[in-house]
């Protein structure tokens, strides 16, 4: 159970220093805490009490099974505020380290239609694809809650050995194939919502007008499909960056309780 929630505890993010070592003592700090939790929790035999006295124990303000939950209540807060932040409009298009450009098979059919005066055709698809990102987003959430609630021990010690992306990648293990599954036939369907096919073939149409052009074509649902899914665990990342360093990301009474020591 020590050595199970000291990596609760890196996971969650939580920093412990002191004046002279800048902050490498965050590990013996935190088996003082789970320590203290299990010495809460525990009724001392009679020959440790003969043997230690009055100081044998101190009390934690939060349990075992409270540490447990707050763990995975930040990593449910972190897929919430992904999901949230990108399932929107604009969510995708906005955001310039996510932004889905035109597939690179599409880049010469952009370069031929800007010249002609048809370059606001390339760009319409190109809003539509990000669009069609954006209503496919919150497919993810349920299975992000589920893998959260299937982990096991093994799985938290890979966390603990891991970098500061390891839950992330965690997820990303669980979970890609489910998204990228349940997120398709979405995708496909937005695309056709939002008049992307269509305005696909009315490019492409335009292209091929054009003598000595080469024959191109882009399959868009897998290229938004891809796109959609890496901007999702990047800012999964983020997040759980974010909760390993700081302690404003303490949203919940729990957190606030675990973490605020």
């Amino acid at each position: 159970m020590l050595y199970k929630h000291s990596m609760l505890l890196l996971a969650l993010g939580i920093t412990f220093s002191t004046p002279s070592h800048a902050g490498s003592d965050w590990w013996n700090k935190g088996i003082e805490y789970i320590k203290d939790a299990q010495a809460a929790s525990k009724v001392p035999e009679p020959s440790e009490t003969a043997e230690k006295g009055s100081t044998s124990t101190t009390t934690a303000s939060f349990t075992s099974t409270e540490l447990e939950k707050a763990f995975r209540q930040a990593l449910n807060i972190g897929a919430e505020n992904v999901v949230s932040q990108l399932g929107v409009t604009d969510g995708f298009n906005l955001d310039p380290k996510i932004h889905i450009n035109l597939p690179s098979s599409l880049q010469n059919v952009d370069r031929i239609l800007s010249r002609f005066g048809y370059g606001n055709l390339t760009k319409e698809l190109e809003l539509k694809l990000n669009r069609a990102a954006e209503e496919a987003t919150p497919q993810a959430k349920a299975l992000f809650i589920e893998s959260i609630k299937q982990m096991t021990f093994n799985d938290v010690e890979k966390i603990y050995n891991g970098g500061q992306d390891s839950a992330t990648q965690y997820l990303k293990s669980k979970t890609e194939d489910k998204i990228r599954e349940k997120m398709a036939p979405i995708v496909a369907g937005k695309l056709q919502e939002v008049g992307a096919i269509q305005l696909y073939d009315k490019m492409m149409a335009q292209y091929m007008s054009y003598p000595l052009v080469p024959n191109i074509s882009a399959n868009l649902q897998e290229h938004v499909l891809d796109k959609s899914v890496d901007g999702i665990f990047y800012y999964l990342a983020e997040e759980e960056k974010a909760i390993r360093q700081d302690p404003v990301k303490q949203t919940t009474e729990l957190l606030k309780k675990v973490f605020q020591q």
